[in-house]
């Protein structure tokens, strides 16, 4: 499609969507999965999500785009190990500001950033690791 530059990265909904492209030329939509975080082959949504057809979807930058996949992982997901304990991390930092009546200061904001990026790629890994074929840890790595 002309114009269409991939990979791109959208909220649809406030899910987040990617559309990369396929090793024969095309493309394909994946959507974060409520469930389980992993990624779900959605290529039924490319021309609402292409065409902004719906009315709520909104493009984002790779590194916004990490940041709107942990955030949503961490609201929706629970579990053990390295990565809920970096959800719980910001949850703690955020609860923190909310408790003293502030905003988050730029030091925090900063802070939550890097551990999204962090969390990010360990999650990706893990998926990779497991044969999700949506999973791109390197999408944060150049964030």
């Amino acid at each position: 499609m002309p114009g269409l530059v991939l990979p791109s990265y959208y909220l649809y909904h406030q899910s987040p969507v990617k559309i990369v492209e396929t090793p024969d030329g095309g493309a394909r939509v994946w959507r974060v999965a409520i469930d389980t975080g992993g990624w779900q082959a959605k290529n039924d949504l490319f021309t609402e999500i292409v065409f902004d057809v719906g009315g709520d979807v909104f493009r984002r930058t790779p590194e916004d785009f990490v940041q709107e996949v942990e955030r949503f992982r961490a609201h929706y997901l629970e579990g053990e190990g390295p990565v809920f304990a970096l959800y719980e991390t910001v949850q703690a930092i955020r609860d923190t500001a909310k408790a003293e009546g502030r905003q988050l200061t730029p030091r925090e904001q900063a802070l939550i950033r890097g551990i999204r990026q962090r969390s990010f790629v360990m999650f990706e890994e893990q998926l990779r690791a497991a044969g999700d074929p949506g999973a791109d840890p390197d999408i944060a790595r150049g964030a």
